[in-house]
């Protein structure tokens, strides 16, 4: 499949959303332009999480070309596509290699966001581009967590460092990027616990990590990536602000997108949060990691 075909697939649920709801509220002749149709387009673009602010610029765009006038629906989903894409244009931006030194990379994001399978597409991704790996396990407060780290590493063909249950994480990490000098590596990968943002005493926990790495390789970590799982919506608004508040997000990794009919979400993110979207995961499998292209990702969304 092409890269517009996955994201159709895993965009399926938005996308029945936005075109056949929208395309019921058409008659045959059309539909008059008036205060009834762009209360009801409103409604419809906040269930796919788009979040309000967008979804009256992009009201607003409707009324101006169309007001008072009959139109087909072919007419107005071109404009919602044109208004979508200025909302959401970003350059595409996978990920910010070091020139020099190997490549430290930070992932983090809520317990449950999609974490390691996400960082195992990394991996999958760097591996199939002839780069050597290493992971650094630093999740050191999930026993299962490590052991699923591992079992991808194994898979996959990466080194992974662990550390004992419980251990400081700063110093697994310390070891993880200590590893990839030592044998040469090219891309060092550090998983940090789940937590939920709110938790103050975890996110400095995060900034501890974050200095280690500098101190190793200057001007590390190259990425701090944040993974948000598309299905929470709205709330993955106030996860990018406190972890970028935290450890200086550099992009975001969108999860679980083929599970959910909000992907509307991304538009918010892109429009609230100076950050990069970078990748998008539209399915289980390994290779289920796509770069984001804005673009592209309005295209699928209004493409049955």
């Amino acid at each position: 499949m092409g890269i517009l075909s996955k994201l159709k697939s895993a965009l399926s649920k938005t996308v029945k959303l936005l075109n056949t709801d929208i395309r019921d509220l058409f008659k045959s002749s059309g539909r008059l332009v008036d205060d009834e149709f762009l209360d009801e387009l409103f409604s419809m673009l906040i269930k796919t999480d788009m979040g309000v602010s967008a979804a009256n610029e992009t009201i607003d765009e409707i009324r101006k070309q169309f007001r008072g006038r009959v139109v087909q629906f072919n007419e107005v989903l071109e404009v919602l596509k044109s208004k979508l894409k200025q909302l959401m244009a970003q350059p595409i931006a996978p990920i910010n290699y070091a020139s020099e030194s190997p490549t430290v990379i930070m992932v983090c994001g809520v317990n449950g966001s999609g974490k390691t399978t996400t960082i195992a597409k990394l991996t999958k991704m760097f591996i199939s581009d002839g780069k050597r790996v290493v992971l650094g396990a630093s999740d050191t407060f999930r026993a299962a967590a490590v052991e699923q780290l591992t079992i991808w590493a194994s898979r996959l063909g990466a080194e992974i460092v662990t550390g004992q249950a419980g251990s400081d994480p700063a110093s697994v990490a310390h070891k993880a990027v200590a590893r990839t000098l030592e044998t040469g590596a090219d891309i060092c990968i550090i998983d940090t616990a789940g937590r939920l943002q709110t938790q103050k005493n975890l996110m400095m926990e995060l900034e501890k990590v974050r200095k280690v790495l500098g101190k190793l390789v200057p001007d590390s970590p190259h990425e701090v990536i944040l993974i948000l799982d598309a299905t929470t919506g709205q709330n993955g608004i106030s996860q990018a602000k406190y972890f970028t508040e935290s450890v200086k997000c550099t992009g975001i990794i969108l999860a679980k997108l083929d599970g959910t009919a909000k992907g509307g979400v991304t538009v918010t993110i892109r429009k609230q949060m100076n950050l990069p979207v970078k990748f998008v995961g539209i399915g289980e499998s390994a290779d289920d990691l796509e770069v984001f292209d804005s673009d592209k990702f309005v295209d699928a969304l209004f493409d049955e």
